[in-house]
């Protein structure tokens, strides 16, 4: 299947509902929402008597001749390309579980509308899933690797029983998962990063993979940033 994209958006919670309004103006019927927050260290926001940043974590399914017309849109009309606004990123789908299901996520779409040029983008999204409380752990090795952010949502495994079988210990129930997008070039030093300082043999457990990114919106600064860098 060609050209199916899962749309994910991060942005202040604040403005959940409003991105939310968005979707369905622009006849993305089918909108997933999450409760989420950002990673800045603890210790950062108690010096600096701020609270932990609120994020809200849409997902959508788009047809690929629709997707640059939507991120178009939430630069124009949401400007998500603001500081602290948020980003999109866009990762395809190989596979929908059938004719009906397709039709639902693309509001009865068929096959031949789905069709639509292929993108192509420099990041790619790292997903690490691990034991609650070690956030913090995560992500400062992420950032030794050269990761900027990242966004966590809370979640809980269905399975840690399981994991003893695989690592010779049991894990907790409570899990958190944490999406890092990086640049192509830091991937691989970012997952290193993070399988070294917090992977399956430390308190955290961490379990990586990464996804491809096949466009996005809002990385404008981020973009700039790197830039100086250089």
């Amino acid at each position: 299947m060609k050209n199916i994209h899962l749309l994910i958006t991060i942005t202040r919670r604040e403005d959940g509902e409003a991105f939310v309004t968005y979707f369905n103006d622009h006849e993305v019927p089918v909108v997933y929402s999450s409760i989420a927050e950002g990673t800045t260290r603890m210790k950062t926001l108690s010096r600096l008597g701020l609270e932990k940043t609120g994020k809200t974590v849409h997902f959508a399914i788009l047809p690929g001749s629709r997707t640059p017309t939507v991120l178009k849109g939430l630069t124009r009309e949401m400007q998500i390309d603001l500081p602290d606004r948020g980003v999109a990123l866009v990762v395809p789908l190989t596979s929908v579980g059938g004719a009906k299901t397709l039709q639902y996520f693309l509001n009865g779409a068929t096959l031949e509308e789905v069709e639509g040029e292929a993108m192509e983008s420099a990041y790619e999204l790292i997903v690490a899933i691990v034991e609650a409380g070690n956030t913090d752990l995560v992500m400062d090795a992420a950032r030794e690797g050269g990761a900027g952010g990242g966004t966590v949502l809370h979640t809980k495994g269905t399975a840690p029983a399981h994991a003893e079988k695989f690592f010779g210990m049991a894990l907790a129930e409570e899990k958190e998962m944490i999406f890092i997008v990086t640049h192509v070039s830091k991937k691989k030093d970012i997952m290193r990063a993070i399988m070294d300082k917090a992977g399956v043999h430390t308190e955290a457990h961490a379990l990586v993979f990464s996804l491809p990114v096949s466009a996005t919106a809002g990385f404008r600064l981020f973009d700039a940033d790197d830039e100086n860098k250089e």
